[in-house]
């Protein structure tokens, strides 16, 4: 199995899955942007990587418009070299627009996250060759009034079809990618490493502090807190 088949199976196990509210609207990046999302893992996600970071789920101004993963625009088309038209979902929620590419509003956790690598490696290529990232769930679950609601939050009955897709994938992608290192971004993609990893599997599971604004740690020099939980952790001496 390649990295765009499991990317297409998770996609279409997710269709047509239906939520009660407070979610309102539920927007699958695999679909309405999955021409930028194949580029993404066939430009960047060919042999094996030493380190794979897990993500929870899109930001509605990241990988909800662009397909990629903490998908800050900026960081998508100027360093990554990745844009594709990208069409919309539906139904689309009036405060929250999919404009892909067009779209002005940054992802924080996006540029932060991004932003990192570039200092830390230059190039993309750089980065990729050993490294790549992934989200544990592609769909972006939105309330009434145009509020994220986060994965962890919705009913665990809802999400029981949703989890068991994501768990297949995820547990595909580390067989693809054969990683030594497993870097959860923040604490619930840590304990989704930790459901799929099998006892006896010779992988290293660590987390870094999650890069979102909601995160207080993360407010004051993201940078410095995670460059030093990743030389603590072994990932990188640097």
């Amino acid at each position: 199995m390649s990295l765009l088949t499991a990317a297409r199976d998770l996609r279409d196990s997710l269709h047509g899955l239906t939520f009660a509210a407070p979610v309102a609207y539920v927007y699958n990046p695999l679909e309405y942007a999955w021409e930028a999302h194949r580029e993404f893992v066939e430009k960047y996600g060919s042999g094996k990587k030493r380190v794979l970071f897990l993500g929870m789920n899109p930001g509605p101004f990241g990988m909800a418009q662009t397909g990629v993963p903490f998908g800050e625009i900026p960081a998508v088309r100027d360093w990554m070299g990745i844009s594709q038209p990208v069409s919309k979902p539906s139904p689309e929620h009036p405060k929250r627009p999919i404009q892909g590419f067009a779209c002005t509003r940054s992802e924080v956790s996006g540029r932060r996250l991004w932003g990192f690598m570039h200092k830390q490696f230059g190039t993309p290529e750089k980065f990729f060759s050993e490294c790549y990232v992934v989200n544990y769930c592609p769909l972006i679950f939105l309330e009434d009034t145009g509020r994220n609601r986060t994965p962890d939050k919705v009913p665990a009955g809802e999400m029981a079809p949703v989890d068991k897709a994501c768990l297949q994938h995820l547990r595909s992608v580390i067989e693809i990618l054969d990683p030594a290192w497993l870097v959860g971004v923040g604490a619930f993609a840590e304990e989704k490493f930790r459901t799929v990893v099998k006892p006896g599997e010779s992988r290293q599971i660590t987390k870094i502090s999650h890069p979102s604004p909601a995160n207080p740690a993360a407010n004051k020099d993201w940078d410095g807190l995670v460059r030093r939980q990743l030389i603590e952790a072994g990932v990188w001496s640097w």
